[in-house]
């Protein structure tokens, strides 16, 4: 399998102009090495800069690590699909679905899946009628990641502040009712689910700082469910995973609630490559090397779209 990497040209998207550009270019900078490492040739490719389609002239495949909007919500993936340039992960319906936070949720409970109660937020949104029905609120941009934007909310006056600073990030904002309990967060490849690993952040909640800055955060895997509870933990990943369209590979978060259920949070369709993520550590844990994991999203990647 390793010939699939060994004298091919790559190209890895990575930076753009997201506000997440930081951690891609981490992720895409891993990425790169490992393939070569691998044999692979590889070209790095920032779409932040000028004339950068030019780069993918013989490229062969294009390994994409733009997180956020521009490289997670389509876009790149329907330019991909009509240069017919074979990449990585889910198409343009499951990256554009899965981008906005708000039409995922929809579609889940839509599935009969479980995921916590929700409010779209807007300027005439009556602030203290919603603590009073919902209590603790998580207000989020509806089209970021990395927890960028999001504040947590318990009184009418920090309802309103935490949709200020939502809507810096864009006009669709969301509140979702606060659950009270452990996080985890399940990578999936192909049609496999990878092991769980539960998220112990040293702060109040996973913000951005404790995915990528604090060494406090600890993360635990295997995460301590019993045979049962991870086999029903994956179940539902690869049932959300699905529903929304997402391919390949990728990662659902979802919390415990109090009374022991699972309830799914978001889709990441471009999760992060860095020494902080996830799903190379849930690899790892399954017993997989990071080529092992680029060979596997590879192949996938082909065998979905088998006519680009």
């Amino acid at each position: 399998m390793t010939g699939m990497l060994t004298g091919r040209r790559f190209a890895v998207l990575m930076g753009g102009s997201a506000t997440e550009r930081a951690i891609s270019l981490e992720s895409g900078n891993n990425v790169a090495e490992a393939l070569r490492a691998e044999g692979a040739d590889v070209v790095c490719v920032d779409p932040a800069t000028d004339r950068w389609p030019e780069q993918l002239q013989g490229v062969e495949f294009a390994f994409n690590l733009l997180h956020g909007p521009g490289g997670e919500d389509g876009t790149l993936q329907g330019l991909f699909d009509l240069m017919k340039l074979p990449y990585s992960g889910s198409g343009v319906m499951g990256s554009s679905i899965t981008m906005d936070k708000v039409r995922t949720k929809w579609l889940w409970r839509g599935a009969g899946l479980p995921t916590p109660e929700f409010v779209v937020l807007t300027s005439d949104s009556d602030w203290q009628a919603l603590i009073d029905k919902f209590g603790t609120l998580f207000v989020k941009p509806s089209r970021e990641g990395s927890s960028i934007g999001m504040t947590k909310a318990a009184t009418a006056e920090q309802l309103k502040a935490a949709w200020h600073k939502a809507a810096e990030y864009g006009a669709d904002v969301m509140a979702e009712v606060f659950v009270d309990g452990p996080e985890y967060t399940v990578a999936i490849l192909g049609d496999r689910a990878l092991p769980a690993i539960r998220i112990q952040p040293a702060a109040d909640f996973y913000d951005f700082d404790a995915k990528y800055v604090s060494d406090d955060t600890q993360f635990h895997c295997p995460a301590g469910l019993s045979e049962q509870e991870e086999r029903s933990l994956q179940q539902l990943a690869l049932l959300a995973f699905k529903a929304v369209g997402a391919q390949v590979w990728g990662r659902v978060d979802m919390m415990r609630d109090p009374s022991g259920n699972w309830q799914l949070l978001e889709v990441n369709t471009v999760p992060g490559m860095t020494s902080h993520s996830l799903v190379p550590m849930a690899a790892r844990a399954a017993g997989m090397a990071m080529h092992e994991l680029l060979i596997d999203i590879c192949r996938l990647s082909l065998e979905v779209r088998p006519d680009v």
